[in-house]
């Protein structure tokens, strides 16, 4: 499916405010592939797909995973507003016919995922930083960007565990394993 057939899907399925969200991170997502020499066509396709499930009720999403066999941890089943990574990825596969590879990339928005892939990690960070996010960090955060896209990653995932912390909220395991994966790699770079 070409990247103007997968927007006005993805138009139908969100409110314009989240549907002008996609649009800013499917910019974003071409920008960093251009900086690391990603195909940025697959990028953008990714990043105006990435939230289509974001807007489906609780109990569409548990009807969802359930219909599609989508294996689901007791935390995604608590708090079903992480189950949109999952959902997405697996729509995305397949209705607008993504590669595992794309998939990976919507999967891991929320979380992380152990072992990320450079389309995974360019939509991690491009998803923080686009132009309708207001972060104070983003600066920084560019600046990271610009030199090493592993360190942006891992910056994205300190902000994310810290958010947590501050509002007293559990976290996914895959944000943890992400970032101590994430960690010893660069130790050893």
């Amino acid at each position: 499916m070409n990247i103007e057939e997968i927007r006005e899907v993805v138009k139908s399925k969100l409110s314009e405010k989240r549907y002008n969200h996609s649009i800013c991170v499917m910019k974003r997502c071409a920008e960093i592939a251009n900086m690391y020499e990603v195909d940025i066509e697959t990028m953008q396709k990714i990043g105006i797909a990435h939230d289509i499930a974001k807007e489906l009720e609780p109990k569409e999403k548990l009807e969802y995973v359930r219909n599609n066999r989508i294996q689901i941890d007791e935390m995604e089943l608590e708090n079903t507003t992480l189950l949109h990574a999952k959902i997405g990825a697996h729509f995305a596969i397949k209705y607008f016919g993504f590669t595992p590879e794309m998939g990976q990339a919507i999967e891991a928005h929320t979380t992380g995922v152990p072992d990320m892939n450079i389309f995974a990690k360019i939509l991690f960070v491009a998803d923080r930083t686009s132009e309708d996010r207001n972060f104070e960090d983003i600066g920084k955060l560019n600046k990271i960007l610009d030199i090493n896209l592993d360190e942006a990653v891992l910056y994205v995932l300190d902000k994310k565990i810290e958010l947590q912390l501050k509002k007293g909220q559990s976290m996914h395991i895959n944000t943890i394993i992400t970032r101590n994966e994430l960690i010893k790699q660069l130790e050893n770079k």
